[in-house]
């Protein structure tokens, strides 16, 4: 009886080992590198415009009016209204972790080096994807301190 119950116990404990080790890869990754792919020879091509902007439920839109954004393949990131050129940098990630709500874990990466204060550090973020298409991107970000939601989307020009 004891034996009985011993190899019992051991048979539960590798079933629940086994199953703790084994990872649940059902190739999202290869699917989101090709999204990720597409993501960014869409925005590589043309100029964008910000056509919404809200901050924690606030309408910012009119920080970026008459700024056209062009996306380089290179990573550049160049906002400009004519008088005014602000440089940055852009990506498309696979962030690949549990802390947000997108399923697709992508994130379209801003970063324009610019003090706190200013609008374009606003822009500042790892966005995750809400939808695309060839002349649209949405994101969206959710605050780590105050669980706030920013919303940005861009549009082609």
């Amino acid at each position: 009886m004891k034996l009985r119950f011993f190899y019992n116990t051991l048979l539960i404990m590798s079933f629940s080992l086994i199953s703790f080790n084994c990872s649940d890869d059902d190739g999202s990754s290869q699917n989101n590198s090709q999204e990720i792919a597409q993501i960014e020879t869409t925005v590589e091509s043309g100029n964008w415009i910000v056509t919404s902007y809200i901050d924690s439920g606030n309408d910012e839109t009119n920080d970026f009016n008459n700024f056209t954004f062009t996306f380089g393949a290179n990573g550049s990131l160049t906002a400009t209204n004519g008088s005014t050129t602000y440089n940055g940098t852009w990506s498309v990630t696979d962030s690949n972790s549990s802390d947000d709500s997108n399923d697709s874990d992508i994130d379209f990466n801003i970063f324009f080096s610019v003090p706190d204060d200013h609008d374009f550090d606003d822009l500042n973020d790892d966005w995750d994807i809400i939808s695309h298409s060839d002349s649209m991107i949405s994101l969206r970000d959710v605050s780590g301190g105050d669980g706030s939601i920013d919303t940005l989307v861009f549009e082609k020009n």
